[in-house]
């Protein structure tokens, strides 16, 4: 009898501390689908080159941990797949391949959250993994890496209606030593709750803009742009 009253007693401890833990740690991981429209410039030697880009599907990935420990900040991490392509003809060059893949690295404070509004506020940093390429018939003509990184802000927001699960988001990066540069979204949702995980349907739009003068190595003002849709999971 007192064997079954313990194990009792340590599987309703055990059960409170899961359920405990579920509601003030958390993860999170989403992805988007992002049909973008690529446009801009580049600094060819001292011409500044226009090009026409081809549409293409870009895509992120990400995943997030919360938790209730006072002053250390929450933490994202978010993989960019960004990769445009022009036909171009200019002299010595048929072709440009621009790759702005990056990662953001995120750290941030929640000054709201609850069932209706969230806030997040705090910093973060874009590191690029990409590369600019000129070919001509087919053979490399110059390549350059853009690896460099920018140190940014960030600021997200999400707002429900109760009830019904739509809600609104919006997220903004800003570049702060390199102003040109910055990446936001905003777009609406659905959220289904559920006793183990949360499922956010999302649908909107995201601007990526990287306005840059010799950074790592390039001269260039593209933008990227378009309508997105995904899916984020939260534990």
């Amino acid at each position: 009898m007192k064997k079954s009253l313990i194990a009792t007693a340590l599987v309703g401890l055990f059960t409170l501390s899961s359920a405990q833990a579920a509601t003030i740690v958390g993860f999170k991981v989403g992805g988007d689908i992002w049909k973008t429209d690529t446009s801009g410039t580049l600094i060819d030697g001292n011409v500044n080159q226009s090009f026409d880009y081809s549409s293409e599907t870009s895509g992120s990935v990400w995943v997030s941990f919360e938790h209730p420990v006072p002053l250390l900040p929450n933490i994202k991490i978010r993989e960019n797949r960004l990769d445009s392509q022009a036909s171009v003809n200019f002299t010595g060059a048929d072709k440009v391949y621009n790759n702005l893949n990056n990662t953001d690295f995120v750290l941030y404070y929640e000054l709201l959250d609850n069932d209706l509004v969230e806030l997040d506020i705090g910093a973060a940093y874009k590191k690029m993994n990409g590369s600019t390429r000129v070919d001509y018939k087919g053979s490399l003509v110059a390549n350059t890496d853009i690896d460099s990184g920018v140190v940014m802000g960030y600021v997200s927001g999400y707002a429900s209606l109760p009830f019904f699960g739509l809600y609104g988001f919006a997220d903004l990066m800003q570049g702060i030593d390199e102003s040109g540069v910055y990446d936001y979204s905003a777009g609406l949702g659905w959220n289904f709750e559920n006793t183990i995980v949360d499922t956010r349907f999302r649908l909107g739009y995201r601007e990526f803009n990287f306005d840059v003068n010799n950074f790592s190595g390039t001269t260039q003002d593209t933008k990227f742009s378009g309508a997105f849709a995904g899916v984020e999971l939260s534990f």
